[in-house]
C-alpha cells in the first residue's frame, strides 16, 4: 500500500496519506485501507472509490488530519455528516457533532409574512394557495445567520454593529414559508406562538398587475420559534 493514497469518493477526487486514514484504528477507513485493502474497488485511473459523499468526505479528511471539527458559518448539513461518520465509524467525531449540536446557544426568531389569496379567473370559487411577497426574519443577527445561511437577504440592514447585535429587518431571498421552517427545525427551533391578522384592502386604485379582488384578502402571520 502506497504512502500517498488516491481517492474517488463518489466523483469527487482526494489526495491523502495512508497515516491520515489509519490515524484512528477503530474506524472503518482504517479497516479498509488495512486489512480489507484487496476488497477496495478503484475507478478507471486507478484512485480507489468509496460510494460515498464526496463533498462531505472534506470534513471527515479534516477531522482525521486535525483531530477537531471544522465547520464553516451556516453549515446547514449536519444531519447528513452524521449519517457519514456513522458510517464510517467516527466516534470521536459524532461526539463533536452532537457536542456542537447540544451547546448551541439558546434564542428567539420571530417569522413573518405578509400575502394574499390568488384568485383565478372565477374569482372567488378558484381561490388558491397564499401569495407572499416577502418573508421577514426578526433576531438575533448571528443565530439568523446560523439558521438561514446563503438564503438570508440582509441588504435592508447591512452589517454595521456585529454579530451580537438584533435585526427586524433581514428577510429571505425565497417565498417558501415551509422551507424556512425546516431551516429552523433543523437548528433545533421549535415553534412556541402564532399570530395572524387580516386586512382590509386600500380604498384607492391597485397597484397595476394587483387583481382588484385579491387586494381585499391581505393578511399578515406571524410565527415565533425559541430554541431553549
Amino acid at each position: 500500500m502506497p504512502e500517498i493514497i488516491e481517492l474517488n469518493v463518489g466523483g469527487v477526487s482526494y489526495t491523502t496519506t495512508l497515516a491520515t486514514l489509519q490515524q484512528d484504528k477503530t474506524t472503518l477507513l482504517a479497516e479498509l485501507f488495512g486489512d480489507g485493502r484487496d476488497s477496495l474497488a478503484k475507478d478507471s485511473k486507478g484512485r480507489y472509490f468509496l460510494d460515498r459523499d464526496g463533498v462531505l468526505f472534506r470534513y471527515i479528511l479534516d477531522f482525521l488530519r486535525d483531530k477537531a471539527l471544522h465547520l464553516p458559518e451556516g453549515f446547514r448539513e449536519r444531519q447528513r455528516l452524521l449519517r457519514e461518520a456513522e458510517h464510517f465509524k467516527l466516534a470521536a467525531m459524532l461526539e463533536c457533532i452532537r457536542g456542537e449540536r447540544d451547546a448551541r446557544p439558546p434564542g428567539c426568531i420571530t417569522i413573518g409574512y405578509r400575502g394574499s389569496f390568488q384568485f383565478g379567473k372565477d374569482g372567488l370559487a378558484d381561490v388558491k394557495f397564499r401569495k407572499l411577497s416577502r418573508i421577514l426574519v426578526c433576531g438575533r443577527v448571528a443565530q439568523c445567520r446560523e439558521v438561514f445561511g446563503d438564503t438570508l437577504n440582509e441588504s435592508r440592514d447591512p452589517d454595521h454593529g456585529g454579530t451580537d447585535r438584533y435585526t427586524s429587518r433581514f428577510f429571505l431571498k425565497h417565498c417558501y414559508i415551509e422551507q424556512a421552517f425546516d431551516n429552523l427545525h433543523d437548528h433545533g427551533y421549535r415553534m412556541a406562538g402564532s399570530c395572524g391578522s387580516g386586512t382590509a384592502g386600500s380604498a384607492a386604485e391597485p397597484k397595476p398587475g394587483v387583481d382588484t379582488e385579491e387586494n381585499r384578502w391581505n393578511h399578515y402571520n406571524e410565527f415565533v420559534f425559541i430554541r431553549d
